[in-house]
């Protein structure tokens, strides 16, 4: 009865090829599913691409806070195109099977973009916080060079570390089944297939859980805290609206994506489910990109000006 048992070395077998088993279990609802992630993959493309675009082609928004925006943008593009293109193609095909080297590569580059992920929504919490705890030197605070090293940083300090934990899982070895029930390859249903002692592997996931993700979530917080504070002692309640207004896109953003992340990679493995994971894990790759050009856009009015402006100033040429 126990499923987490694991088989002795005989038992071992060397997996060349894996099973995306993906939402096989509705097999029913497979075009429709289908149809309704093609759609959410146009619509992330479009809107964060619109947002990377009118970022940098507007002067009125070369500041910092829509420099990290852009950036971000780009990135949730970047995320996204190496999950959803990969279960259009099986939701479409049904040929779910993946080699082990792709699904290695695809983990890998997850892993490599979810970091940068988590280090630029600490990033936008910490500008946001600059401005209103203490805008009398943000511009000395948040100037190009700052900006820039602070992108670059979030880009490039999760590579080695991410790397190395998709070298290590995949130098497992792996039991008979080779079938994986997610629609990607994540580390958790990837380490369920393995075999003999993996304790330290797991270790090294919370760790790096931890740093990756914990880690900003509780900067976030922390940010957020000391701009509470600030702004309840603002006179004015027209400056106490505009203060959350802007805030609160953020909130929604970095609570979207953390919070399933959080639960699926640190909660304990007796509590884990291969069905809620998949949810979990829809959240932080699809969700999150989609609602973040309309969570951003929508509640942010230089953007749309600048959008309509861009859009009236090009259906006059």
């Amino acid at each position: 009865m126990n499923q987490h048992q694991k088989p002795t070395e005989e038992n071992r077998t060397e997996v060349m090829e894996f099973v995306l088993l993906g939402f096989s279990d509705v097999s029913h609802l497979q075009w429709f599913l289908f149809g309704l992630f093609l759609a959410i993959y146009i619509i992330i493309l479009l809107g964060n691409g619109t947002i990377l675009l009118i970022t940098k082609i507007e002067p009125t928004l070369h500041t910092p806070m829509y420099y990290f925006l852009g950036n971000f943008s780009f990135l949730e593009i970047c995320y996204v195109s190496f999950t959803l293109p990969r279960m259009l193609v099986n939701l479409g095909t049904q040929r779910r099977s993946i080699s082990s080297v792709v699904c290695a590569t695809q983990m890998c580059f997850v892993l490599v973009l979810g970091a940068p992920e988590c280090f630029l929504l600490a990033v936008m919490s910490y500008d946001h916080y600059v401005a209103i705890c203490n805008p009398l030197n943000y511009s000395v605070l948040m100037n190009h060079k700052v900006c820039t090293q602070l992108v670059t940083g979030s880009w490039i300090s999760g590579i080695p570390v991410q790397i190395g934990q998709t070298f290590q899982i995949f130098s497992l070895s792996f039991c008979a089944s080779n079938q994986i029930n997610h629609f990607f390859c994540d580390i958790p249903p990837i380490l369920n297939l393995a075999c003999g002692e993996i304790f330290v592997n797991k270790m090294m996931v919370y760790i790096v859980a931890v740093l990756f993700v914990l880690v900003p979530f509780l900067l976030i917080l922390i940010s957020y805290s000391e701009i509470i504070f600030t702004v309840l002692k603002l006179s004015s309640t027209t400056s106490r609206a505009k203060v959350f207004s802007t805030c609160s896109s953020h909130l929604a953003v970095a609570g979207l994506f953390f919070g399933p992340g959080i639960i699926t990679y640190l909660r304990p493995k007796s509590s884990h489910s291969s069905d809620i994971e998949k949810v979990l894990s829809l959240f932080y790759t699809i969700v999150t990109p989609m609602l973040n050009p309309m969570i951003y856009s929508l509640r942010n009015k230089d953007v749309i000006i600048e959008l309509k402006n861009y859009y009236i100033n090009n259906s006059f040429e």
